[in-house]
């Protein structure tokens, strides 16, 4: 039997992530992602994902100090980012960038050590790649900043308040892991051939660079800004007629709420003050859900992570050209935990293939 594009195959077993589509819930290892975000830090998220169990206080110490020791980037590579980025995307950008500061040693099974000296480093190259791109002064690492933190400092110059800094940990701690998605599973098949974690990290990002799966938070600030101009059912109508997506909405996986856009959603409305397009954006997603709902009775399409993505970057006010980069640098936790995991129980990929005779 034929399975396009793998859908319902099952190639690996794994203890990272498990989603419940029919319910909506999503757990990294055994923890809800719900009672994770806003109740654990970055830090510690990356650390259970990586190592199995939430650290002790001498452990978390350890891992901020680490990632605050790795997070630098030497004058060489900036050097090379700044050619770079004068040729291609911030994304294409960082997906070189990664080559250049592989320094490993062809390590067996991967390192923890070595995965947190790149999830350290991946914040710093997109700041610097972005800051190249638009032409702005760089900005250095502040020592004396959380991972997160320190990110937002990096990309704008100046700290951001305790909200926004929550709200992007709370993004980037819900989009750490989930499950076999096409770039995990990328990461997934390079490390199979006994490869190195750059290389695997690099094939994520290249399947990530796609519209299909990175750029759909990009794709609902285009969205919404139809809406502002025509009615919700006349811009699905025209959407669906032209066999396209409504970004934003349904998902492959869950076929209830996407858990992911319900804390995000609530992430928002803690942000004051509260952007006057806020309300506008709600009432975006209850139209669009309504419509859906009857011009395609039974699909069950509700707003997902990208769509509430867009909106809480929007409010944090970064750039639509961030948004995926930032993705990657949320990402690059669950890509490096599936890399480790694959290590340790090896298997290299290869998929049979159905020879179809030309005419």
């Amino acid at each position: 039997m034929l399975y396009p594009g793998l859908k319902g195959v099952t190639a690996v077993e794994t203890e990272l992530s498990d989603i419940d589509g029919k319910t909506g819930r999503l757990y990294y290892r055994h923890q809800s992602v719900e009672e994770i975000v806003g109740a654990r830090g970055f830090e510690e998220v990356c650390y259970f994902l990586l190592e199995g169990e939430f650290p002790d206080s001498r452990e978390l110490q350890w891992m901020k100090e680490l990632l605050v020791k790795e997070r630098s980037i030497d004058n060489e590579l900036k050097a090379w980012i700044e050619q770079l980025t004068n040729k291609q995307s911030i994304v294409a950008t960082i997906r070189s960038a990664i080559s250049c500061l592989d320094r490993s040693k062809d390590q067996w099974p991967i390192q923890t050590s070595e995965a947190i000296r790149l999830i350290a480093k991946l914040p710093t190259v997109v700041a610097y790649s972005y800051r190249s791109k638009m032409n702005l002064k760089p900005v250095e690492p502040l020592n004396e900043l959380d991972h997160v933190e320190n990110f937002l400092y990096m990309l704008f110059g100046t700290r951001k308040t305790r909200e926004e800094v929550r709200a992007l940990e709370a993004y980037m701690v819900l989009t750490a892991e989930h499950g076999m998605n096409a770039s995990t599973f990328a990461s997934r098949v390079v490390i199979s051939t006994g490869s190195d974690l750059y290389s695997a990290v690099i094939a994520a990002i290249g399947a990530l660079k796609g519209p299909l799966h990175g750029g759909a938070p990009t794709g609902v600030l285009d969205y919404i800004e139809d809406v502002k101009h025509q009615p919700v059912e006349e811009v699905i109508r025209k959407k669906l007629t032209n066999h396209e997506k409504v970004m934003g909405f349904g998902h492959r996986v869950y076929k209830a709420k996407d858990p992911r856009a319900e804390a995000l959603k609530a992430q928002l409305m803690k942000i004051e003050p509260k952007p006057n397009w806020v309300d506008f954006t709600l009432k975006v997603e209850s139209e669009t859900v309504n419509w859906l709902d009857e011009l395609k009775p039974g699909r069950k399409l509700y707003a997902n992570v990208e769509f509430y993505a867009a909106a809480l970057m929007k409010a944090i006010e970064i750039p639509a050209d961030l948004f995926t980069p930032i993705f990657c640098s949320s990402r690059i936790v669950g890509w490096s935990a599936h890399i480790m995991e694959q290590s340790r129980n090896n298997t290299i990929f290869r998929p049979a293939a159905k020879y179809k005779k030309s005419e």
